[in-house]
């Protein structure tokens, strides 16, 4: 089973496997973005054939969202030859529940100059199986596959991936897949229980080297809580090739 099934040319229905954590009535906002950007995309390879590539991904969440259909809407913001900036926006019940910027760029040849100073991390193999519905409960999280290496508090390097479609009988590029699996990183790091502290991320901002390629996703995370309430969850963000994006969420920490 997928996490969205499409129910018209711009609406879509969360599946079981969209079940928030930090309450089950609602959305666990991470299959969201995936189908923003899923919604990106589609718009661009209407509109054009040249590839244009996502080099950054802005989202702002404006409110929890029930286990309930959504629309969705893109329009270009700034068009261009070689780079655009793209806005895309999902609404319930005619209220806007989140707001994403996307740059695309034109690709061109660099693989002589790639190269990054990211360091890399131990892969799948080398980190252990860890059962995430211990720490957090809903469908989301009882859908992925986890391991993890517990660094310290607030510091962890995760490995993730899904069985399941981002949307139900439709091609979904692996970049999209990826963003509807980028907002796990807030939960896999805690710096303090969740049954004791609340930390919800507001937003979500994703720079991308490259695209990722298919298997394991991988997150080199730290949280950081500051003394007045405000937090940050930054992630280097790796596929099985290396590193591919990095990713920064703003926390509200509510004792």
């Amino acid at each position: 089973m997928a996490y969205w099934k499409r129910t018209g040319g711009s609406t879509f229905v969360p599946t079981e496997h969209v079940g928030g954590a930090w309450n089950l009535r609602e959305q666990h906002i991470a299959p969201a973005l995936g189908l923003l950007a899923h919604a990106v995309e589609l718009d661009r390879d209407e509109r054009r054939s040249d590839g244009l590539l996502v080099s950054r991904a802005s989202y702002d969440i404006l409110g929890a969202v029930p286990l309930d259909e959504m629309e969705i809407s893109v329009d270009v913001v700034r068009p261009g030859r070689t780079i655009e900036l793209v806005r895309a926006e999902a609404r319930h019940g005619g209220r806007s529940v989140v707001t994403a910027r996307f740059w695309l760029i034109a690709p061109n040849d660099t693989s002589a100059l790639a190269g990054s100073g990211l360091p890399p991390v131990p892969g799948p193999d080398r980190t252990p199986a860890w059962d995430m519905t211990t720490l957090w409960p809903g469908g989301f999280i009882a859908s992925l596959e986890v391991r993890r290496t517990l660094l310290a508090e607030g510091r962890s390097i995760t490995w993730a991936r899904t069985p399941h479609d981002l949307v139900a009988d439709e091609p979904v590029s692996r970049f999209a897949a990826v963003a509807g699996l980028l907002d796990l990183t807030n939960g896999i790091a805690t710096r303090a229980d969740p049954k004791r502290v609340a930390f919800p991320n507001i937003d979500l901002t994703a720079h991308f080297l490259r695209e990722p390629v298919d298997g394991w996703l991988g997150l080199d995370t730290t949280v950081s809580f500051g003394p007045t309430g405000l937090g940050i969850t930054s992630s280097v963000t790796h596929d099985e090739s290396g590193p591919f994006a990095t990713t920064a969420q703003t926390l509200t920490v509510r004792p």
